[in-house]
């Protein structure tokens, strides 16, 4: 019997003494939770449609935030109201874009059905240049090699188009709910942003006192790193992505390449995704400028390399510099996976998305390493 109680003992010391199994018992009970709540999915049905209703007015409004946020501290630091300083930026705001509707928009618009309308002739005068640069036995051989015949391409693009606009009006209930959810989220942005500008300040001291006092120093800690990721992403990110497409479009009205504004504003827009918005952006510039000339087509590349260098040598580096500290091939794989799991809005969403949960998981891992004894430093004998 002493042997037995003896026994019993030893395993109670080294099932509830050992951290590690302690820490693979905790394991097992958050899979178990895990596993419980999957099951249980259809509880958090309206939890989820309302995560989705407010998912869109919440990231428009985070990023105006963030944009606007330090214009609006920069002012009351000058003696100005915060009240007065949002009404001037909402009034600056609205004449640029009523600027931006009577002129810019209607150069884009011009530009944009010029290109669609001269994409047939484009693909036509793309292949006579491909068989004029690398000979019409050459283009043909490589043409029958891959299957490719351009006239079925483009007939197979118009069925589907056709289809695509069949299928449009068996759909158009879901559409026009679709774009309804959008319109008042959008119109809901303004109001929403107001008062955020105005008490914005005040919701983190708010969210604190739910938490035990022991915990608020370092929550508030994780608070402020998250914000300051979030901040200097969306800022720099933006402000080079206008920097691009301002550069890009003065350096194709240099050399006098067509559609130079649609072409410019595609690549700002595209170049809110890291390293990859480059890659998509420069497609239909040098489809343009194939189509137009040899010539034409070298000094695109030429005009787009001193971008992408004057960019990366000099714009990123000052304006987004190295706040992130996420290496660039990490970078992409986020926005790959991102991209399968919750398409355009994952691509958008991924770096600062993935940047957030890094200073989550830097933290609780810190908080695992002091609190588990696991990473115990050797005592010198």
């Amino acid at each position: 019997m002493r042997t037995t109680g003896l026994w019993s003992e030893r395993f109670k010391l080294l099932l509830f003494n050992n951290k590690f199994i302690s820490f693979l018992f905790i394991l097992l009970l958050v899979g178990l939770n895990i596993l419980v709540l999957t099951k249980i999915k259809f509880i958090f049905t309206p939890l989820l449609v309302l995560v989705k209703t407010v998912l869109l007015p919440i990231i428009l409004t985070g990023v105006l935030y963030y944009l606007l946020n330090p214009i609006v501290d920069f002012l009351q630091a000058r003696k100005v109201r915060r009240v007065y300083s949002i009404l001037v930026l909402y009034i600056l705001i609205i004449a640029i874009l009523a600027l931006a509707i009577g002129t810019v928009i209607p150069l884009i618009k011009e530009q944009v059905i010029g290109l669609v309308q001269n994409i047939p002739a484009y693909s036509e005068t793309l292949n006579l240049q491909l068989e004029r640069w690398f000979g019409s036995n050459l283009f043909n051989q490589l043409r029958n090699t891959v299957d490719l015949n351009t006239d079925d391409l483009m007939t197979t693009i118009s069925s589907r188009l056709t289809t695509m606009l069949n299928h449009t009006w068996s759909s158009l209930s879901g559409f026009l709910g679709i774009l309804t959810e959008t319109i008042l989220a959008i119109a809901t942005v303004p109001l929403i942003l107001f008062y955020l500008l105005i008490d914005g300040r005040l919701l983190p001291p708010y969210i604190l006192s739910f938490l035990p006092i022991a915990m608020r120093n370092t929550t508030y800690r994780v608070m402020e790193e998250m914000s300051h990721q979030i901040s200097s992403y969306i800022r720099g990110q933006i402000i080079v992505s206008f920097c691009i497409g301002f550069l890009l479009f003065i350096g194709y009205n240099v050399i006098g390449l067509e559609y130079s504004l649609v072409l410019a504003v595609i690549a700002a827009c595209t170049s809110i995704v890291p390293y990859l918005g480059p890659v998509i952006a420069i497609t239909p510039a040098l489809i343009v400028a194939s189509v137009t000339s040899p010539v034409m087509l070298l000094k695109m590349v030429v005009i787009w390399t001193l971008v992408q260098i004057t960019e990366g040598k000099f714009i990123s580096p000052q304006i987004m510099g190295k706040s992130l500290h996420i290496h660039p091939v990490t970078i992409i794989f986020v926005i790959l996976t991102a991209g399968n799991l919750f398409g355009l809005v994952g691509i958008i969403l991924a770096v600062p998305g993935y940047a957030v949960l890094k200073v989550v998981a830097s933290h609780l891992f810190r908080w695992f390493k002091k609190s588990s004894g696991l990473y115990e430093v050797a005592k010198p004998e």
